[in-house]
């Protein structure tokens, strides 16, 4: 069974920066696509950063150059380092798993989401 926990989600001012984790389990990681979406209130759930098998990564534009993806294997973990927070980043951000090597439409695994609000 794949199970995908995120933690890291917190409050952080403006302009501040928070790691989001998020531990993989149930396959064999680094053989499928893996990432992050995000859920504003109110708002669709949009793909905030994905990473191929390859290691190639996709950012939302909204996010390019702020927020960064990394793995390791050793700890079947993926990160999303986040940087120069926004209000406009606050939102419920949900690790995915998708049944493919790259991103494509839609993941097929979901964790629980962790919360990360930004205030001003």
């Amino acid at each position: 069974q794949v199970t995908l926990v995120e933690s890291g989600g917190g409050s952080v001012q403006a302009g501040g920066s928070l790691r989001l984790s998020c531990v993989h389990s149930g396959y064999n990681f680094g053989t499928n696509a893996i990432g992050w979406y995000r859920q504003a209130p109110g708002k669709e759930r949009e793909l905030v950063a994905g990473m191929s098998t390859g290691g190639s990564t996709t950012y939302a534009e909204s996010v390019q150059g702020r927020f960064r993806l990394s793995r390791d294997y050793g700890k079947r973990t993926l990160y999303l380092e986040m940087g120069s927070l926004q209000p406009e980043d606050t939102a419920m951000y949900y690790c995915v798993r998708y049944d493919a090597m790259v991103i494509t439409r839609q993941p097929a695994n979901w964790g629980q989401g962790t919360q990360v609000t930004v205030f001003s």
